[in-house]
């Protein structure tokens, strides 16, 4: 006989927040469903440690549930197979255990939010629906922050936060008298640097059924499979991460949070991918555990070990939570559905085969590519700088660099990956999210990594034989884009180094980069 309950409510693969209001009170008519959906994992190809952190961290969710006391199904793919979509499972749990009232939290996804709004209006029971109660600001607040089409400022926000929410404050004026030491946080690894990077904090997730799974229902995922997952799925572990991250990387996090290596002791698989940074993304966005909590912590281990670590390092980081992630969520939401459409430079190529490979002589792009297929994961100047750099130069359509970027990152939900490519990365929505277009030539890359070292190319020629791509790559695009780009202040150099050069040289550069353009697959 089915049990039957009056309540159902239904928890999303990335509402895995303990500390709702929810789970304060149990009561025996309410059923808690987790499920695993084939619509998941199929809308973008994904990483397979994606869809197994995800599905991980579900099952032990819900067994956290369970322990406490609620009443929790989980359902796998064997038990939603026949299930075309959400709305469709629902309604069947709907009928199966007699439910009156029918409870969600709003989802992060827009696609997600109008599947669901949309079931609420079809079905024939009560329903309500509740913040995640995630985020520092609420959903209906967002709109007195940020307008629609309207170009903000991190900065202008970030500061607004820290008042608001008195982060890193002290009698109403930032600690140690400066909101942002952004400038004190752009240095490049040594030699002596490299040999004292601390190992990072993995784990050992026993994911081997979820693979079986995932090749029963031949769900398309591509990267590395590892069977002992190295990612936190539960609250414990993501607080044992925090916990290793005060301890061993936050003293070094601001100075060297740009800096990129592929020699670190050569150590490949143990240090160079993460280096100084928490990789606390993934807990953050399933809602393991809050923003709160992560920056409570971490400041508190600052002013328990201020000997140790100075204020650049410790604003660096919250400035990445408290006003980058709650920013760019502002961003999304505020603008959507409109913002996955923009392509203010009109951008149509498509993503090199090498994306999905790593097998590209560019050494800077295959560190880049090859660390995101092994670990589903890069730090946001790999993303921004090198891989997004390299998108925005070449011309790729917007929608593939979304798709990719979406699939291959361990926490990569729409409301933050779209703002970061399509915006910060891409300028495919014309200055909404950055004042200018985050192109540039492979100096950068050489300022910034041990990338250029033992590459094929070289990184200080711009048109001969063996001419970085990038580097012409960039002169090109930054003069097909010159009426967009040349009045902004912050070019004003740019420009005037680029007409400096002589007509015959503009036009050698030219030829290259045209040349490169149409052996994209072939670099």
């Amino acid at each position: 006989m089915v049990h039957a309950y009056k309540t159902l409510r239904l928890i999303l693969g990335d509402q895995l927040n303990a500390s709702h209001s929810w789970y304060t009170c149990k009561n025996d008519d309410t059923l808690y469903v987790i499920a695993e959906l084939h619509q998941e994992t199929s809308y973008v190809k994904h990483h397979v440690q994606k869809v197994c952190a995800f599905f991980a961290a579900m099952h032990a969710f819900s067994q956290a549930l369970s322990k406490a006391g609620h009443h929790v199904t989980y359902l796998t793919l064997d038990e939603t197979q026949h299930f075309s979509h959400l709305p469709s499972l629902l309604a069947d749990l709907i009928e199966k255990h007699h439910i009156t009232l029918f409870e969600y939290q709003l989802p992060d996804e827009y696609r997600l939010r109008c599947q669901l709004s949309d079931f609420q209006n079809e079905i024939k029971v009560a329903s309500n629906v509740y913040e995640t109660e995630h985020f520092y600001l609420s959903d209906n607040e967002i709109s007195r922050y940020f307008t629609r089409g309207k170009k903000h400022r991190l900065e202008a926000f970030y500061r607004k936060m820290r008042t608001r929410f008195n982060v890193l404050m002290e009698e109403g004026q930032p600690i140690g008298g400066e909101w942002n030491y952004d400038s004190n946080n752009r240095n490049k690894l040594k030699q002596k640097d490299l040999s004292i990077i601390p190992e990072p904090l993995m784990f050992d997730n026993d994911v081997s059924e979820i693979e079986k799974r995932l090749k029963r229902h031949k769900v398309d995922t591509f990267g590395a499979y590892h069977a002992q997952l190295l990612w936190p799925v539960n609250r414990q572990q993501a607080r044992e991460l925090v916990r290793a991250f005060c301890e061993t990387q936050l003293s070094k996090f601001g100075f060297f949070q740009d800096a990129m290596t592929c020699k670190a002791d050569d150590l490949y698989t143990k240090k160079q991918w993460s280096l100084y940074h928490s990789r606390l993304s993934f807990a953050l966005n399933s809602k393991i555990i809050s923003p709160a909590y992560v920056v409570d912590t971490v400041i508190s281990y600052y002013h328990n070990h201020a000997n140790e670590i100075d204020i650049a390092q410790i604003e660096g980081f919250v400035r990445q939570i408290i006003g980058w992630r709650e920013f760019v969520r502002g961003i999304y939401w505020v603008n959507m559905p409109e913002y996955a459409q923009l392509n203010e430079l009109q951008a149509k190529r498509n993503l090199p085969h090498w994306f999905w490979s790593g097998e590209t002589k560019m050494n800077c792009q295959k560190h880049a590519v090859k660390q995101s297929l092994d670990y589903a994961y890069a730090h946001h100047i790999q993303r921004l700088m090198v891989t997004g750099n390299f998108c925005l130069i070449a011309g790729i359509d917007p929608k593939h660099v979304d798709d990719w970027y979406l699939g291959v990152y361990i926490d990569a939900i729409e409301w933050v990956e779209m703002p970061n490519t399509r915006g910060m990365s891409q300028f495919a929505d014309g200055g909404i999210v950055g004042s200018k277009a985050y192109a540039s030539s492979g100096n950068y890359i050489n300022k910034m990594s041990d990338y250029c070292a033992d590459c094929q190319y070289d990184i200080k020629s711009v048109d001969g034989h063996k001419a970085c791509p990038m580097n012409s790559l960039y002169w090109h695009f930054m003069s097909e884009n010159e009426e967009k780009f040349s009045n902004n202040p912050r070019n004003k150099m740019i420009y005037a180094s680029w007409r400096k050069k002589q007509p015959e040289q503009r036009e050698s550069i030219l030829e290259k980069a045209r040349f490169y353009l149409g052996s994209l697959d072939d670099l």
